[in-house]
């Protein structure tokens, strides 16, 4: 069967706040066709409920957002990237409200919060339900966009380069395009473009308990890999210190923003001790990695199966109006936030590693572009400072374009090869799906309770054995398999899961979010575990 290549001078994979970003700036110079796995656009930005930090009041300066963020990062940000991102801050955060997004106001202007790691009160929100606020705004102009192509329920399978066509690779690898799968024919589309732009967000599914949607399964990061590019940073994973806790809790746990702990909130163990006083100078609104430490800490001393976040004292009606969408989910869980403490126990939040970029969002591979949880920009290090995450997005998407609009005379002059047809040669339908939805379980507790929140060279060494024999499985089935969405994750699932362990077993020291208990302190020089599909891991400065 003749299937028609679908071309586009931008294709844009991912429909969170970077990739819609990128869309909307890249269609004044050119075609945009934006492919997503859902049809509801789920996304890791619609998770997001804490807000967007930017140097807004009058009281804070830029310098201290960039002390704030590089502390944070614990000695491995990049110092140039941070800077572009917290002075480029304010005028995406207009741009946003120019664009119809709404946030949360007060008499003066904007209300500020406030959450771990920031020295003052700079967090731009819409209540707590930020991230969904500014997704449907940027939906809404989407669609009143011209040149913009919406592929609903599509899944990307692999990046079209020059090399699978034989080409040289002595001037480097080139992208252009990808496979495509569409979800709902089981058929699988060139879909070639002269720039291809990842934001397919992180990996959080690659762990048994996440605060992610069930798409965050590292396909951006895993097909790049393949394809040759340069990843640093995956043994980072932000685990958030408060996912509420619920007997029935599996896969997706629901997030309790970082912004209740900006209102006073405090954590407590059974027996109502704070388990943040004298474990930090900023007690409960220490940096992330700090607190999940303290309650992994905590629970693995007592047995207990979950700590306490106490903002009871506040009033109700001020919690009812501030915390909206987690106040009538605890009321849904039979707990009144007014009234007693709310369950909680951390889970896999953020990936601060991914597709190595520089500060115009440019991949080692030509015509690749990366921004969001997808890319690694420097500006996060070893461990992201709250509410960095959207504002990341929304400056190197920016940037990104701002660059494309210099060079686009070159960019239009790309010749696309003619790729082959998807080849399903030799596949069948496989039957036995239990054994695909066993392997993702598999992937996923071995991370849980090998590469977690604190490590060993035993659990990591253990965790490495065990996912190649898993990836070989797991590669099997892909090969001779009809190919699906589920398929795909898997294999992508992991890929990533392989990629952290390499980066935690590579890394021989603690920092940021990386603890392993046989290597407390951190190294005297500060390096970044960079991996190339065919290579070895190296640290090195990047």
């Amino acid at each position: 069967m003749n299937r028609a290549v679908t071309e586009s001078d931008f294709l844009v994979i991912g429909s969170g706040i970077a990739g819609l970003t990128f869309a909307i700036k890249a269609s004044g110079l050119g075609t945009v066709n934006i492919v997503t796995k859902k049809k509801e656009f789920d996304s890791n930005t619609n998770y997001a409920q804490g807000g967007i930090a930017s140097v807004i009041s009058p009281d804070d300066k830029f310098e201290d957002h960039i002390r704030d963020t590089l502390k944070s990062g614990a000695g491995l940000c990049n110092p140039d990237s941070v800077e572009i991102l917290v002075t480029n801050g304010p005028e995406r955060i207009r741009e946003l409200m120019e664009w119809g997004v709404h946030f949360t106001r007060t008499e003066s202007g904007l209300d500020l919060g406030r959450e771990g790691g920031h020295s003052c009160n700079r967090i731009v929100h819409a209540r707590d339900l930020t991230g969904a606020e500014v997704e449907k705004a940027l939906l809404a102009r989407i669609s009143s966009t011209p040149g913009i192509r919406l592929f609903e329920d599509h899944t990307a399978v692999d990046l079209l380069t020059g090399h699978q066509l034989g080409q040289a690779m002595n001037d480097g690898i080139h992208c252009y395009g990808a496979y495509i799968l569409d979800n709902t024919t089981g058929l699988v589309h060139k879909f070639t473009a002269r720039t291809t732009f990842i934001a397919s967000g992180g990996t959080g599914q690659v762990y048994l308990h996440t605060t992610n949607p069930d798409i965050a399964t590292g396909d951006g990061i895993a097909m790049a890999y393949r394809a040759g590019a340069l990843i640093a940073d995956m043994e980072f994973i932000q685990f958030h210190p408060t996912s509420l806790y619920t007997k029935n809790i599996g896969g997706s746990s629901f997030l309790i923003s970082e912004a209740v702990r900006g209102e006073g909130a405090v954590i407590l163990n059974s027996r109502g001790r704070r388990i943040m006083q004298g474990a930090h100078p900023l007690e409960d609104l220490a940096p992330r990695d700090i607190v999940a430490r303290a309650i992994d800490y905590e629970l693995k001393k007592t047995g207990e199966e979950c700590v306490y976040l106490d903002i009871s004292f506040r009033d109700r009606k001020f919690l009812e109006e501030r915390f909206p969408n987690i106040y009538n989910r605890c009321m849904r869980e039979g707990i009144d936030m007014s009234a007693e403490p709310i369950p909680v126990v951390p889970a896999a939040h953020y990936l601060c590693g991914g597709i190595i970029t520089d500060t115009w969002g440019r991949s080692s591979i030509s015509n690749l572009f990366v921004s969001g949880e997808s890319a690694c920009t420097g500006v996060h290090g070893a461990n992201r400072l709250a509410s960095n995450s959207l504002l990341e997005a929304l400056v190197f998407s920016t940037r990104a374009v701002e660059y494309l609009t210099e060079n686009i005379d070159r960019i239009r002059d790309i010749r696309i090869p003619d790729y082959p047809e998807w080849n399903k040669e030799g596949t069948f339908d496989l039957q036995e799906w239990i054994l695909v939805q066993h392997n993702i379980e598999d992937v996923k507790r071995l991370m849980w309770d090998y590469v977690g929140i604190m490590r060993s060279d035993t659990r990591i060494n253990t965790a490495y054995r065990r996912i190649l024999m898993l990836a070989e499985e797991i590669h099997s089935y892909y090969k001779k398999s009809t190919i699906t969405s589920r398929i795909i994750e898997l294999r992508n699932l992991a890929t990533v899961a392989k990629l952290i362990i390499k980066g935690a077993m590579t890394r021989k020291d603690s920092v940021g979010l990386h603890y392993n208990t046989d290597h407390p302190e951190p190294d005297s020089e500060l390096r970044h575990v960079v991996l190339q599909s065919r290579h070895e891991p190296v640290l090195k400065n990047i």
